[in-house]
């Protein structure tokens, strides 16, 4: 035998609607009492708006092409040097210094194509292609701009770290070094900090 309904609470079956629908039938309410016209100026603007992300494919290619010239230049400052590195293979600072700039010259190109791939991910579409050959590595893939945000900046405080290595090795100590190791470590805590609060 079904309950009798309880007095005082005046519910009905439409009440228990969520309020999201109520307000999405408001917002379709509103929009048909507006002009027609003003209705397919405001589709058209919108598709437009929509379609502009297309523009993102500008910094995509530049990106590309940068790290594809950071590669490059890596490998032909190996080898016009890797024939003096052979004659002379004893580790010395000029050796050690070499190797470091060409790890700084591929880390470079690595993170911009980073974010090529965030770019493109995140405002063209997804790279989730069905054949595997296609599909992104699951580190690489985007859902928002705080996953760009972070691999964008872990591989700089990578080539930072690098860099002052080089530039330690090259100079062999001083204060300027215990200067700049201080600005480096500082830059380097800043964006760790940035990451673990701002994420």
């Amino acid at each position: 035998m079904a309950d009798p309904p309880r007095e005082g609470t005046g519910a009905s079956p439409m009440d228990s609607a969520d309020d999201g629908s109520s307000q999405h039938e408001t917002d379709t309410a509103e929009a048909l009492r507006r002009p027609t016209g003003w209705r397919r100026w405001e589709a058209g603007f919108e598709r437009a708006l929509s379609l502009s992300r297309i523009v993102v494919i500008v910094p995509v290619i530049v990106l590309v092409l940068s790290a594809i010239s950071s590669f490059a230049y890596g490998t032909d400052v190996f080898v016009r040097s890797v024939d003096r590195v052979v004659k002379d293979p004893n580790l010395t600072s000029h050796n050690l210094g070499f190797l470091l700039l060409l790890t700084d010259l591929f880390l470079v190109g690595a993170t911009l194509m980073i974010a090529a791939f965030g770019f493109y991910d995140l405002f063209i579409t997804r790279m989730d292609a069905p054949s595997p050959s296609l599909r992104l590595p699951r580190w690489l893939r985007m859902r928002d701009l705080n996953d760009l945000k972070a691999r964008v900046i872990s591989m700089v405080i990578l080539v930072a770290a690098v860099t002052f290595v080089d530039v330690a090795v090259e100079a062999g100590g001083g204060l300027n070094t215990l200067y700049l190791g201080a600005a480096v470590a500082l830059v380097i805590a800043a964006l760790t900090a940035f990451l673990h609060f701002v994420r």
